[in-house]
Parts: C-alpha cells; structure tokens; sequence
C-alpha cells in the first residue's frame, strides 16, 4: 500500500521555527491531497494545514500567517514550515495523505487516507 515517514520535529522556545517533512512511497498512482494534522494532549486531533493537487491550501485560523504548506509532487513529499511558534504549537504532528493506489492486479486502483507515525513538536516559553 502506501507508507508515511515524517521527520523534522523537536524542541524549540517560543518564536522558534521548525520544518516537517513527510515523504510517501509504495504504490501510488495518484496523491489527491495532503495535510497535517496534529494532537495535543487531551486533546482531539485537529487540521493543521492541507494542500490539494493543484496546489491549493487551506490552514487552521490558529497557524495562518505562521505556518506554510508546500508540495514536491516529483518526491511525493510536503512539508509544513512553523514559524513564529508558540506553546500552544506543542503537539503530536501527523502527516495525512489522500491517495489513490494500486490495489491488486491488472491495474486495478482504490482510494484511501494514509497516516504517518507522528512526530513531536514542543514549544517552550
């Protein structure tokens, strides 16, 4: 199927910056979309940011002006710059992908979201 690394996480003080990476392999025909999602303790997981193929965006009103999201379609991969960070950046960061992939033979194809490991981010004050 498809698989979702992510990297790029860690501890940085408050106004800090940081940038995830999320790179996705297998047997991909097509990645409709991307995102990130993330989970703060207690918390439910929440969009962060997410970019469709065209090139489209949209973010959280809590990150806008503070985050970007981009897209390599030639690695499969997008990334999620953080700047400006703030304490209530600190969570669980999970890479999201809408793909459509080989399902079996003869080329046959089927639709599904893949979720990366996670990767944590914490912010300081």
């Amino acid at each position: 199927q498809v698989q979702l690394v992510e990297s790029g996480g860690g501890s940085v003080q408050a106004g800090g910056s940081l940038r995830l990476s999320c790179a996705a392999s297998g047997r991909i025909f097509m990645i409709n979309a991307m995102g990130w999602y993330r989970q703060a303790p207690g918390k439910q997981r929440e969009l962060v940011a997410r970019i469709i193929d065209g090139g489209r965006t949209n973010y959280a009103d809590s990150v806008k002006g503070r985050f970007t999201i981009s897209r390599d379609n030639a690695k499969n991969t997008v990334y999620l710059q953080l700047n400006s960070l703030k304490p209530e950046d600190t969570a669980v960061y999970y890479c999201n992908a809408d793909t459509t992939y080989y399902s079996g033979s003869y080329g046959s194809r089927s639709r599904a979201e893949f979720w990366g490991q996670g990767t944590q981010v914490t912010v300081s004050s």
